[in-house]
């Protein structure tokens, strides 16, 4: 692996240590002395704080999509080993794509090991972070499919990413968003993406997964949740003060599936995924949950496969992933047999956050064959 490469790596590590000084969560006396000691953590952890230029794009359907664009800084001398001191700018713009209930902070990481050295896009789903809900969902009534996602990537694209080649990153939903966009538009693809990477996702069959619990309660549970996620939807004041009442338990909860081992989770990184997750308003997560049973991205893969021999490709799953199980990232990798297809031992699901410093390398890894690949011609 180049410098540059090892540097991307190095950057997550050292953001990843920060926090690492902050262990209040580890109190257990009292609910008060929890919940000073979560505060303290928000207080405490840098997570989340980094910004971008903003800008809107609009969806097919009206609803307003935040993105931030981070651009390369002038003098590039640090990257040197990639090439010429400017290639960091003339290289492909790396847009990322988050999962259900986060937001773009997710890619907390990433984006300070990338600051500066890639231009990079990174945008929240509708209804989440700064993202407005969906119109079609409010005002029309029309359920959320996961193709809509894959249209609001491409409207992001149009604003943020006009012209030249891309890097498209997407986690957990963020990557059935990538893969929506590629089975919606293949021409796109063909013309202008330079590198895919899949982390912790699904193209389909979702209905199988069972959460560590016995299949019949799962298929019992499946059955009534999107009515109960409704009602709750329209009960989102009373919801939200249930969950603050139910911190503890709540915050367990996340810990259990978003972490392969969360006791070796820095406290406040667990925190700042509790953060984002609860952030998301309960109207939101039941708008969106649906159209997980109907998602089935497979042809998106046969689009893959076909530019496989000059397309990067990365499909990263962590071993201990309970949310999209490591069996959905080896049938997304049987699809893609010329994929670099990576599994990492001991972590769950939140892999950008739980192991940044692995991600990062990996990501690198897949940039820099995207900036040495022939690649697609710019637009």
């Amino acid at each position: 692996m180049n410098g540059w490469a090892r540097r991307v790596g190095i950057a997550g590590v050292a953001l990843g240590a920060v926090a690492t000084t902050v262990a209040v969560e580890r109190l257990t006396v009292s609910r008060t002395v929890r919940r000073q000691a979560r505060q303290a953590l928000d207080a405490a952890g840098p997570f989340g704080s980094l910004r971008g230029t903003p800008g809107t794009a609009i969806a097919d359907d009206g609803t307003a999509l935040h993105y931030e664009i981070d651009d390369p800084v002038d003098e590039m001398d640090e990257i040197d080993e990639i090439g010429d001191p400017g290639a960091a700018a003339v290289g492909p713009t790396v847009v990322f794509c988050h999962g259900y209930c986060l937001s773009q902070d997710v890619w907390h990481f990433q984006r300070a090991a990338l600051r500066g050295r890639v231009r990079a896009v990174y945008w929240d789903q509708r209804g989440h972070g700064r993202s407005a809900p969906g119109r079609a969902q409010r005002e029309r009534g029309e359920p959320l499919p996961i193709d809509q996602l894959g249209r609001d990537l491409r409207a992001v694209l149009e604003a943020a990413a006009p012209e030249g080649p891309i890097v498209l990153v997407g986690h957990s939903m963020g990557g059935m968003t990538v893969m929506a966009l590629v089975q919606r538009f293949p021409d796109l693809v063909a013309r202008r993406v330079a590198g895919v990477a899949l982390l912790s996702t699904s193209a389909g069959d979702l209905t199988q997964v069972t959460y560590g619990f016995p299949p019949l309660a799962v298929r019992a549970a499946r059955r009534v949740l999107p009515g109960v996620l409704r009602a709750l939807g329209s009960q989102a004041e009373l919801v939200e003060r249930g969950r603050r009442t139910v911190g503890d338990l709540y915050a367990g909860l996340i810990r259990r599936y978003s972490f392969g081992d969360p006791d070796a989770v820095d406290p406040g990184v667990a925190r700042f995924a509790e953060r984002l997750i609860e952030s998301v308003p309960i109207d939101v997560v039941a708008e969106f949950y649906p159209a997980f049973a109907e998602h089935a991205t497979w042809d998106a893969l046969t689009t893959l496969r076909a530019l496989a021999e000059e397309l990067p490709t990365l499909v990263l799953v962590g071993a201990g992933d309970e949310i999209t199980p490591p069996g959905h990232s080896e049938r997304i990798a049987a699809e893609l047999p010329d994929a670099t297809s990576v599994t990492l031992p001991g972590a769950g699901h939140l892999v950008p956050l739980e192991a940044p410093e692995l991600v990062n390398a990996h990501l690198a890894e897949l940039l820099t064959r995207s900036i040495g690949s022939h690649g697609p011609p710019a637009d």
